[in-house]
């Protein structure tokens, strides 16, 4: 079997033509124009202008005959590309930041860990059973309201106002911590 098509006695479309013209006729406006978009990248503005020209040219086959794209058209199309690359590269950037944020954590420092520590013992000590019951879920574990209620068998309402008079008596206690209890 031969790589060729079969004979239709029909000539195949030439597409040569067509992207060649393409090429000629718009590749420096586009380019010059994916240039400014991502200021500078030279080989990523010829990549861009290469995929506006392709889709332009396979575009090409779902429009009437003669159909040629405008320059605008093309414009729109390279800006689209640009556009979504920059909300991959912003995003992949955004994931690799938080990433190198976790090396820059400051230095622990034992002695205030163990002077909060046992504050933080001592001021949730003098609280109610109910209170601590509910801080401990809500602010060390982390459940939203619904979950604490369900796990401590009271209705949600009930946990919002015992975390409300458990919070509001630890700022009464200690005013001097109130940043620390918000």
């Amino acid at each position: 079997m031969s790589g060729r098509a079969p004979d239709t006695g029909e000539a195949p479309p030439s597409h040569d033509g067509s992207i060649r013209r393409l090429y000629e006729e718009h590749h420096g406006p586009l380019l010059r124009y994916v240039s400014s978009l991502i200021r500078g990248d030279r080989q990523r503005a010829e990549d861009f202008v290469q995929e506006t020209l392709v889709r332009a040219w396979l575009n090409t086959a779902n429009q009437p005959p003669g159909w040629s794209p405008s320059r605008a058209w093309l414009m729109r199309v390279a800006h689209n590309l640009v556009i979504d690359w920059s909300r991959r590269e912003r995003v992949h950037t955004e994931i690799q930041h938080e990433h190198s944020l976790d090396k820059h954590i400051e230095p622990v420092d034992p002695m205030s860990q163990a002077v909060q520590r046992r504050f933080m013992v001592h001021a949730l000590s003098r609280l109610s059973h109910p209170h601590r019951e509910v801080l401990f879920y809500v602010y060390v574990l982390g459940w939203t309201g619904a979950d604490a209620a369900n796990a401590l068998g009271i209705p949600p309402g009930t946990v919002k106002s015992r975390t409300h008079h458990a919070i509001r008596e630890l700022r009464r206690r200690h005013p001097e911590h109130t940043l620390a209890a918000a």
